[in-house]
């Protein structure tokens, strides 16, 4: 067995290293700066709002969701290419029809389920 391992181990300083003391410092001290940092801009927020400036119930109660078919506007046609940025804001109405689709009976309605389809 040798004792090479050992005389690496000896091969250095025998004293502390200052260089680890240093860098602690160092890390010590950005700490310190980011904490104070971090305080800094925190009292700088305005304060939580009071129980006067919370929102309030409108007065008619509670608004609902409305629910809605829509269709798109249609596409224009044109015989030269068209560019999406020429197309402008693509809009959408009230459908004529507000029944929603269903599912033909017999069809399964998804892919992969081994029957035969409805179509």
């Amino acid at each position: 067995m040798t004792n090479a391992w050992m005389d690496l181990a000896a091969g250095g300083s025998g004293g502390f290293p200052v260089w680890l003391i240093i860098a602690a410092v160092v890390v010590v001290g950005v700490l310190i700066g980011a904490f104070a940092f971090g305080s800094r801009q925190k009292r700088r927020e305005p304060p939580p709002p009071t129980a006067d400036e919370q929102p309030r119930m409108p007065d008619g109660g509670p608004v609902h969701e409305t629910r809605e078919r829509r269709e798109p506007d249609e596409m224009p046609r044109s015989d030269e290419r068209t560019l999406p940025h020429e197309l402008g804001h693509q809009g959408s109405r009230t459908a004529s029809d507000q029944q929603r689709p269903r599912w033909d009976e017999g069809s399964s309605g998804s892919f992969g389920s081994g029957g035969p389809g409805g179509r």
